[in-house]
């Protein structure tokens, strides 16, 4: 129990653990798929498009990175490619709007993050850390209202073992007496804990396929709550 004790950091990822994120790409994606249906082969159905779409988004995240403006490429460059390059200009133009709409798309809080990391920062120091298009999530935070609430904000282009590791030295007692939350297992959990912190799991709602990892059962600082009410109580029982 002595490790456990020494929690003293809590690190919290952005998109669909403290606001909504990934149904609005679900939705612009259903609207990519209805804006090509006149124009696609006979052979591709909705399935094999979706598959090319993600081929295109993982081919493109090492140019773009995560966020709107990598998937929105990802969508015109699918297109292009499916239509041999045959779909007209009015498409790409409804996909560059369709972007643009979800970079302009108001924040809606998920239930109980105000409170809970009210609750955290009283006890703890408390860090966003999040993925993304620089100018996007400095955006979304701003309109939460929640940046008062942080100690420290990273905005990094991947989460990996050696970020979590320095990102938990520069701003707080190292990754051991860290624990991050968030609702990527492949993301915000198996990292954390490989660089020797603790991972704590909110499910949210449907995960992109690129962000599926196995949950570190065998680790004793892996958790799972239901959602961030059930944080304050998580904490208390490891002290």
């Amino acid at each position: 129990m002595t490790i456990i004790q020494n929690i003293t950091t809590i690190g919290f990822d952005a998109d669909d653990t403290l606001w909504h994120n990934e149904r609005f790409f679900r939705m612009t994606q259903a609207h990519f798929t209805e804006l090509l249906s006149d124009h696609l082969p006979g052979y591709l159905n909705k399935e094999a498009l979706d598959k090319l779409l993600l081929e295109a988004e993982k081919r493109n995240l090492g140019r773009y990175g995560y966020g709107v403006k990598g998937f929105t490429l990802s969508m015109i460059e699918t297109a292009i490619e499916v239509t041999q390059e045959t779909v007209p200009a009015s498409v790409i133009k409804e996909l560059i709007v369709a972007g643009q709409t979800m970079l302009a798309h108001p924040i809606e809080l998920l239930p109980h993050v105000r409170s809970a990391i009210e609750t955290i920062s009283r006890s703890y120091k408390v860090v966003l850390i999040t993925k993304g298009d620089l100018l996007d999530q400095e955006r979304k935070l701003a309109q939460s209202g929640l940046g008062d609430l942080f100690d420290a904000v990273e905005i990094v282009s991947e989460k990996t073992s050696n970020i979590y590791r320095d990102i938990f030295t520069r701003h707080a007692d190292g990754v051991h007496r860290a624990m991050m939350i968030g609702n990527s297992m492949r993301s915000d959990v198996v990292p954390v804990i490989e660089a020797g912190g603790w991972g704590t799991y909110v499910p949210h709602g449907p995960i992109w396929e690129i962000e599926h990892a196995e949950p570190p059962t065998h680790s004793p600082r892996y958790h799972e709550i239901p959602d961030l009410a059930a944080l304050p109580d998580l904490l208390s029982t490891l002290q």
